[in-house]
């Protein structure tokens, strides 16, 4: 179920860039944040609409633990993205997509702190096959490594989606609803990226421009409802039956999937909303960086079960 997240993840990227891309055509002289809130702002408001209505009278029925983890999962989900779109900004592509996945290594060392206990060479080796995998996905250069701005900002955003993940993990939110926590983390991001997206805006027309043309819609739609809904729906209900660093590991197969779909929709998409947007190639950093993610998970799948003392 997780592996589909996933999936859905990795189509929310094309789709972002399209909406984007559409968007740009209707407000040239606004800046990147602007773009980003446009891009993010209208799922998670539609999200919660939608949710609401499933919701109903029983809305009223959300618990203090319910909303407290929900405020949580949102604050962590928005603060996440808003460092990671700004730091990509002072910061090469490749370097940010490694340093974004650094969860991964970061989720099993925060939990051995935690606990006080080693998760096991298994873990470990599938750890450095991830993160090799993702450097090698992004073409990283380690002799151009800086940590300036926006690879101070990526990594900061990196620990955010780890407290996600983690929040996901927490005992004492075992027993909450999927549909009333995956209502109020909407909410929270719907409402900070309509703040963002009012504050940027070059011009109050700029906020509607989009609207009036089906592409826009049909980007919004999607991303609503198999990136929004879907994605997170099953993430918030399926990730507590793993444990944090298997799921953690595991979200590393969305840059691989991602750059697959890169191969053949942007030219789909092209084609339908009329913009320009160019078909990526196949290379042999996907085929090598993707490789070692996927092994990395078969291996931590099939990782002996620890010894009973």
């Amino acid at each position: 179920m997780l592996l589909l997240v996933t999936g859905f993840w990795g189509l929310s990227f094309p789709l972002m860039k399209g909406a984007g891309l559409l968007a740009a055509e209707h407000a040239p002289t606004a800046g990147t944040w602007f773009f980003t809130a446009m891009m993010l702002m209208p799922r998670y408001l539609i999200a919660a609409a939608v949710l609401a209505l499933i919701l109903g009278p029983a809305m009223r029925g959300i618990t203090r633990l319910e909303l407290r983890q929900g405020l949580w999962l949102g604050a962590f989900a928005s603060l996440g993205m808003l460092f990671q779109a700004d730091g990509l900004q002072f910061t090469e592509a490749s370097t940010s997509a490694f340093l974004s996945q650094f969860y991964a290594l970061l989720i099993p060392l925060w939990i051995a702190w935690r606990t006080r206990r080693n998760p096991g060479r298994w873990v470990w080796i599938c750890c450095g096959l991830v993160l090799a995998g993702v450097s090698i996905l992004g073409q990283f250069d380690w002799r151009e490594m800086k940590l300036g701005r926006g690879e101070s900002e990526t990594l900061l955003a990196s620990m955010f989606f780890m407290g996600q993940i983690l929040t996901l993990a927490r005992k004492d939110f075992g027993q909450n609803r999927v549909v009333p926590i995956t209502f109020v983390m909407f909410v929270v991001q719907g409402g900070v990226f309509a703040v963002l997206a009012m504050f940027t805006t070059p011009s109050w027309g700029a906020l509607v421009a989009p609207v009036m043309y089906p592409a826009w819609w049909g980007f919004t739609l999607a991303l609503t409802g198999f990136c929004t809904l879907g994605a997170f729906l099953i993430m918030n209900r399926w990730q507590k039956e793993i444990s944090s660093t298997e799921a953690g590991l595991l979200y590393c197969m969305e840059p691989v999937i991602s750059s697959s779909m890169a191969l053949f929709l942007p030219g789909l998409f092209s084609h339908w909303a009329g913009i320009d947007y160019a078909n990526e190639s196949l290379t042999v950093h996907l085929l090598a960086g993707g490789s070692l993610i996927l092994v990395a998970n078969i291996l931590l799948q099939l990782r002996p079960p620890p010894r009973q003392d």
